[in-house]
């Protein structure tokens, strides 16, 4: 497989991840788009024979971090109340389960929703997360343990039986079997 078809290979992953750090759809796509820009510019850069994906991940991490600290002096809508306005509500629960979800992992420290995101939905390793974040293994790890504990309070689970789709979204899915 050619650079060039490797980078769009990682297009997804890479979006998921942008998605993760900023909490926005459109702002993630402006930031994989900034990363992949850098990551061509910068081709010589990278070693042959090691992780592209980590190392495109990396550029993201700090494209992102980059872009944070200048736009650290804008106007935000901390409260929400603007885009609240915006958004239409669900109409089904996986929606609103979803949204507590959304809610609760923005609701994480951000090394910690980091750390998490890497590991637990991108399928990095706890050595290529730790060498993405620029911390220790042990670093890693601790903040996955944090990050899954914290989301567990704020979600209200208890055990591990709930998790999943609720009694009716099973009950759909039972009968159709």
């Amino acid at each position: 497989m050619n650079v060039r078809e490797e980078l769009v290979r990682q297009i997804p992953n890479l979006r998921a991840f942008a998605v993760s750090l900023s909490g926005n759809a459109e702002r993630a796509d402006d930031l994989v788009q900034e990363a992949l820009m850098k990551a061509w510019a910068n081709i010589e850069m990278f070693e042959a024979g090691t992780n592209m994906r980590a190392w495109l991940f990396t550029i993201l991490r700090n494209v992102y971090y980059s872009d944070f600290r200048k736009k650290r002096r804008e106007v935000e809508d901390a409260d929400g109340k603007f885009a609240a306005n915006l958004a239409t509500h669900p109409e089904q629960l996986g929606h609103l389960d979803m949204v507590d979800f959304r809610r609760a992992l923005a609701g994480l420290a951000a090394d910690q929703r980091e750390a998490l995101v890497l590991v637990g939905a991108s399928g990095f390793s706890y050595d290529e997360a730790a060498e993405i974040c620029g911390c220790a293994v042990g670093t890693v790890k601790s903040r996955v343990n944090r990050a899954r504990a914290k989301l567990a309070e704020l979600l209200a689970v208890h055990s591990p039986g709930e998790y999943g789709p609720d009694h009716q979204t099973r009950a759909v899915v039972d009968a159709r079997k």
